[in-house]
């Protein structure tokens, strides 16, 4: 096998480090999506939830795309063989992203009461169908798939969904629809807030089971426990033990402490699948000598060296930009004085 360079292990790493942002931020903005028909109860709850976001939704996207040029970038034929493979499932995260953001922009435009809810339902449905896939996608990528020895990926329906690859798409909903619960709780005021603390509660014992099942599927349907067996298994423990946190912050209204480990929830997911692929970048079902390596299937030394100095001159601004908005926008909303968005 051939030796990974420095500068190839660096961005891996931060390829899932981009991907762990997303899921940390737009984590939660799926989940306040999901929260408009689960948990609010009139137009104006509606809009008390949408407006916890309204200032940062489009922001937190940057990040997913961010992740996808880094990974043109640094490693083509990773973003080949995944653009190209995963056509369909991408083309579903694309609609549900379009879908989300269009809506942001028209339901409060509606003259009719009909006009808004329609787009109050696309909102709902563009909050779930992004999350679910990106789960589907991940999970099946770390399983294995049909990759020939030139890259190409030739798959069916059953090869994109198995038990495995549907548990992780309905795993990562719920981990972001219970991200987004633990935010409106740590931005609203008022009955909404106290209804996100009840519906957490409920759906906590339900990802415990969840956590179970995609634990056990992940040693059938993947080489982790052989190939990793001790990250895997701290990754694990990490997952869990922060779920336990999490639902400890929702019993014991300890509102901050559920936001923060419900997202490093998601972080420890993403950070189980990368450190499972090391040192591939995809698995081939076909025969083991078809994988995507990274020391192979990355961009020339200067490429790489290049995108170094300019990502480590750009990222510093970029996250102090975010981190103000957030600054700036940290109080809390109640109902009689939500931003229409």
């Amino acid at each position: 096998m051939a030796d990974i360079s420095g500068l190839q292990f660096f961005w891996f790493i931060l390829i899932g480090v981009l991907f762990a942002g997303f899921f940390f931020l737009e984590g939660f903005d799926f989940g306040v999506g999901m929260s408009t028909r689960f948990l609010a109860r009139d137009r104006e709850e509606r809009d008390q939830v949408i407006g916890t976001i309204g200032p940062f939704w489009d922001g937190n996207e940057v990040w997913l795309i961010t992740a996808g040029g880094a990974m043109f970038a640094s490693f083509p034929n990773w973003y080949a063989a995944v653009f190209s493979g995963y056509y369909l499932i991408l083309f579903a995260i694309l609609f549900g992203l379009i879908i989300r953001g269009v809506s942001f922009e028209f339901r409060h435009k509606m003259a009719t009461e009909k006009g808004r809810h329609f787009w109050d339902w696309t909102l709902f449905f563009g909050s779930i169908i992004p999350p679910f896939f990106f789960g589907v996608l991940f999970t099946s990528m770390v399983s294995g798939m049909p990759l020939d020895a030139d890259g190409n990926m030739m798959a069916t329906f059953t090869d994109y969904f198995t038990p495995f690859s549907v548990v992780g798409g309905v795993a990562v909903t719920l981990l972001c629809f219970l991200h987004g619960l633990n935010y409106i709780r740590i931005k609203t005021l008022g009955d909404i807030r106290e209804r996100a603390e009840a519906l957490a509660k409920k759906l906590y014992i339900l990802l415990f089971v969840g956590l179970v099942a995609f634990a056990g599927l992940l040693y059938f349907y993947t080489d982790f426990f052989t190939v990793h067996l001790v990250s895997t298994l701290v990754l694990l423990v990490i997952i869990i033990l922060l779920s336990v946190m999490a639902t400890y912050g929702a019993y014991k209204n300890k509102e901050m402490l559920s936001f923060i480990t419900s997202g490093l929830t998601l972080i420890a997911v993403v950070a189980l699948l990368f450190f499972g692929l090391f040192p591939r970048l995809m698995v081939s079902s076909l025969d083991p000598a078809y994988d995507l390596l990274i020391a192979t299937g990355s961009s020339s030394p200067y490429t790489l060296k290049l995108m170094t100095w300019i990502s480590l001159s750009i990222l510093p601004f970029v996250l102090g930009y975010q981190g103000w908005s957030y600054y700036i926008f940290r109080q809390r909303i109640s109902k009689e004085k939500a931003v229409k968005y």
